[in-house]
């Protein structure tokens, strides 16, 4: 091998173990999910808020970080669509569903009900051919489980109003409405992507306040939230 090519390979070598990285990286999201729902079995959802607080930056970085190394060339064997596919039906719906059954958000006799719908209207989000679709929009609610059921452990709503919610958002799952993603948003994008880290660190400064959280955060955090149902 000539000095020439040998210096072909090793950035190719380095690129394919960062891309790889970026993977291993993604996968750790399966390991918060697990330390998630340990925690609310636990009942000490202050730690589950670390866990979830954590698979969040994952989730919210990884897809950056796979684009700026070129995963799709240097770890091709390895779909990281369908990775990030099965890590955020764990992490945005069965934690979701476990602190549905645990933390009494729901009124008892639909409880099991609720958090099973959220698992099968969810499965059926997340096939879809065009559940993400060419332009970079969801096609339908993108399944956000894990938040609404933060909101409604934080606000301490009426059950039987957090059922009539999540039974709304379940029916607004097939109605085929684009929601932004908003990492690679294309309106307002210096707005968006301001807005959406402000938000970031106002919900994890309210989850790390916790069980003593200003109300004025949550309504504050709600303001992103209206915000992204405009767009």
């Amino acid at each position: 091998m000539t000095a020439s090519e040998s210096t072909k390979v090793k950035p190719n070598l380095l690129r394919s173990i960062a891309a790889y990285g970026v993977h291993l990286f993604t996968a750790t999201g399966a390991v918060w999910g697990l330390l998630s729902i340990l925690a609310i079995l636990d009942g000490n959802y202050k730690l589950l808020f670390v866990w979830i607080i954590i698979s969040m930056l994952v989730d919210g970085f990884d897809g950056m970080l796979a684009r700026w190394v070129d995963v799709k060339k240097y770890a091709a064997n390895v779909d990281g669509a369908l990775m990030d596919n099965i890590l955020d039906y764990i992490n945005y719906v069965l934690v979701a569903a476990f602190l549905l059954l645990k933390a009494d958000l729901l009124p008892e006799s639909v409880r099991l009900f609720g958090a099973c719908s959220i698992l099968l209207t969810s499965a059926y989000q997340f096939s879809q051919t065009d559940a993400k679709t060419d332009d970079h929009h969801f096609k339908g609610f993108p399944s956000y489980w894990n938040f609404v059921a933060v909101y409604m452990l934080l606000f301490r709503l009426p059950p039987w109003l957090n059922f009539g919610v999540l039974m709304f958002l379940n029916v607004m799952i097939f109605v085929p409405i684009k929601y932004i993603y908003p990492s690679r948003n294309s309106y307002l994008p210096r707005l968006t992507y301001g807005l959406t880290l402000l938000y970031g660190v106002i919900g994890i400064w309210a989850l790390l306040k916790y069980p003593n959280t200003p109300m004025w955060m949550l309504w504050a955090s709600l303001l992103y939230v209206a915000y992204y149902v405009v767009l």
